[in-house]
């Protein structure tokens, strides 16, 4: 039986509520119906005697530990730690645990993760995310025989948020080209992005095929890449804007962070954003609302939430939405002030 520090146990609960002791199990955890008004009487008697459902105790009947595993390159960039604040309040308002695991941590740890620890835990389900599986690891996983949700992908068969990288890169680079640059140039992601679902390489494909499709020049000049950070794009921005054979107007940034670098470099070298530069970027990041960045908003955050709905539809048996598996996480076009019709242009 469920008992609390001070003693009182689920069935002390269930008398002071006037309720059955399933009743009380079920309005605690979330599982089953339990009408809006039960649910409140139940609780304030449980807050009352102090008592807390225990999962521990509750898993061992139904063979759950409330527990979702989070596999993640890193936790040091801003996209990623967003994913994770947004799976992890999801986590917590059903009543689960999460445990992450954090495969960047030197030679071998991914390989040690996904062989190892993962059968050695008790999850309920596993989320990853911008992990390029091979077959023989999305197996492993696999035989662990728990849901798996991935974000960042697809890997085969398997429910995954993501966006259309691709699509999002054409548009942002089709922005500067309606408003009348030519002379565009695009700071990619560097290597560490590139390692599972070419992410640098497939936003840099989305920029040459809107300047092809304008039938616009993209020389090897106005292409650079950077890490996704504010001083990557900072150095990679001061490169391509110090070049007098440049003479770029419009930067299209694989990510915010480097769009921010790109603006800080831009005025430090005289160059007025817009007038003389314009720079858009990709993430939704909140300090491009301070810096007046136009860009197209991911919502990492609400990625993650996503992928936590989905595991927990999973888990309760219910069909995976088809979008999951064939369609694309909605993203928001942001226009700020940080784009605008060249100088030439100007009257």
């Amino acid at each position: 039986m469920e008992r609390n520090a001070r003693g009182a146990g689920i069935k002390e609960v269930a008398v002071r509520a006037g309720v059955s002791a399933a009743t009380v199990s079920r309005a605690l955890s979330g599982k089953g119906r339990v009408s809006d008004a039960t649910r409140r009487r139940v609780q304030l008697a449980a807050d009352e005697l102090g008592f807390v459902i225990s999962y521990n105790a509750s898993s061992l009947a139904s063979g759950r530990s409330r527990n979702i595993g989070i596999v993640i390159p890193t936790v040091g960039r801003w996209y990623f730690s967003q994913v994770l604040e947004g799976a992890a309040s999801a986590l917590i308002e059903a009543g689960y645990d999460l445990t992450l695991y954090n495969t960047s941590d030197g030679p071998g740890h991914r390989e040690s993760v996904l062989k190892e620890m993962l059968r050695r835990k008790r999850l309920d389900a596993v989320i990853t995310v911008a992990l390029r599986l091979t077959d023989e690891e999305l197996g492993q996983l696999r035989e662990v025989g728990k849901p798996i949700v991935a974000i960042g992908g697809p890997l085969p068969e398997t429910p995954t948020v993501r966006v259309d990288e691709f699509s999002i890169s054409a548009l942002a680079t089709r922005h500067l080209i309606s408003l009348g640059h030519s002379r565009i140039a695009h700071i990619g992601g560097g290597e560490e992005l590139e390692r599972d679902f070419r992410l640098g390489s497939t936003r840099q494909d989305g920029y040459l095929h809107a300047m092809a499709e304008a039938g616009l020049p993209s020389g090897p000049q106005w292409l650079s890449n950077s890490p996704f950070s504010v001083a990557g794009g900072f150095a990679a921005a001061k490169r391509l804007l110090a070049d007098p054979a440049g003479q770029v107007t419009g930067i299209f940034c694989a990510a915010d962070e480097i769009a921010i670098g790109a603006i800080l470099a831009a005025r430090e070298l005289g160059f007025r954003v817009p007038e003389d530069v314009s720079v858009i970027g990709i993430d939704g990041h909140e300090l491009g609302e301070v810096f007046g960045l136009t860009t197209i908003s991911q919502d990492p955050a609400g990625q993650g939430v996503a992928a936590v709905n989905a595991v927990l539809s999973l888990l309760q048996h219910n069909r995976v939405p088809a979008d999951l598996l064939h369609g694309f996480y909605p993203t928001e076009f942001v226009v700020r002030s940080s784009t605008a019709v060249p100088s030439a242009f100007r009257a």
